[in-house]
């Protein structure tokens, strides 16, 4: 990749403030910047590395105002973190997404269907009627089922494990070692104290512009679909079990699971380590605080929760200063036993 200051901007919605034809052919981090690269700034506690940086050109948000003389180019935007990704998409269409053809060896069954400017990497394997959409990448090792649907543009990393009847959208990103649509947990407690296995025959479908992380795994509807809609962001190591529902944008970070038949909400967005139990549902826009627990419903839009089991976050801060007040609250209620026993 090589563009020139003034076409980085055009690209990103920018105006550039220094060198226009100041050519640029790699991305860094600010202080790690040198000639020819382009940095952002978009945390203030960075700002000092500015005024040092080697890089040929910085992102900037438009309210930045310099304390110092600054040397490089800079590009205001709107939001410089926003832009940044948004160059960092067009910076990997260039350098990554160029692949294309049938690497040998691989194995695609004669009833599949691949469109056009496909890459299928070695040892990867497309089954019986699966259909896969233009400008899909498969890289080495992945493994898509039969009647599986991929649509166009979309990213198959090397590893992938994805069972038949799965369908996914546009401009996805599965990454390696996610398994999409294996068995969800179903199984019926015996008189003998043995289960029986609930067939699961249900799928898992991807909207577009999702994103699956490494290790992530989605298990497919015992009836029916477990649905994750469109811009879903997905972390690494997280489960996602049968028949659940996640609204459109919301993100779930790693080691957090949702068990089966629960519904998430819209643009909500859960943190590390969250359990949310099963057959329940959260609303649009709720934010989940790091290792809660949800155990029932929670309708309020907007809210966030906290704890385990999950409160209302101011509530549970409270509680949480109760909790550490604990051992003295004890003394007290001693003491005044103490107290009472000695007037009887």
């Amino acid at each position: 990749m090589e563009l020139t200051t003034q076409a980085i901007a055009n690209l990103v919605g920018g105006q550039v403030e220094g060198d226009k034809e100041a050519k640029i052919h790699t991305v860094a981090k600010i202080q790690e910047g040198t000639e020819g690269a382009i940095a952002f700034l978009a945390n203030p506690k960075y700002e000092n590395f500015i005024y040092q940086t080697k890089a040929t050109a910085v992102l900037v948000s438009e309210s930045f105002e310099a304390k110092e003389t600054v040397s490089t180019t800079l590009i205001r935007v709107p939001d410089a973190y926003t832009a940044f990704g948004k160059l960092l998409a067009a910076y990997q269409q260039m350098t990554q997404m160029k692949k294309v053809g049938i690497e040998k060896p691989s194995f695609q069954a004669n009833t599949s269907n691949l469109g056009e400017d496909v890459y299928l990497g070695a040892f990867s394997y497309v089954g019986e009627n699966t259909k896969i959409g233009n400008n899909v990448k498969i890289y080495p090792n992945a493994y898509i089922g039969d009647n599986c649907k991929i649509d166009d543009d979309t990213i198959i990393y090397a590893g992938v494990k994805i069972y038949s009847n799965t369908q996914i959208g546009k401009n996805c990103v599965i990454h390696s070692g996610a398994v999409l649509g294996s068995d969800g947990f179903g199984f019926a407690p015996q008189k003998d104290g043995s289960y029986q296995p609930i067939p699961q025959i249900g799928n898992v479908i991807l909207e577009d512009n999702v994103s699956i992380g490494a290790n992530a795994t989605i298990d497919c509807a015992t009836l029916g679909s477990t649905l994750i809609k469109k811009g879903v962001k997905i972390d690494n190591l997280v489960q996602i079990a049968h028949n659940v529902q996640i609204g459109q944008n919301t993100v779930i970070a790693a080691q957090s699971g949702v068990s089966g038949s629960s519904e998430l909400g819209e643009n909500c967005i859960l943190a590390g380590q969250v359990g949310v139990v099963g057959h329940i549902k959260i609303a649009d826009r709720v934010t989940i605080a790091a290792q809660s627990g949800v155990s029932k419903s929670y309708t309020k839009k907007g809210g966030n929760l906290l704890g385990s089991p999950a409160n209302e976050h101011a509530q549970q801060l409270k509680n949480y200063a109760v909790i550490r007040n604990l051992a003295g609250l004890k003394k007290k209620v001693d003491e005044l036993e103490s107290k009472i026993s000695d007037r009887l």
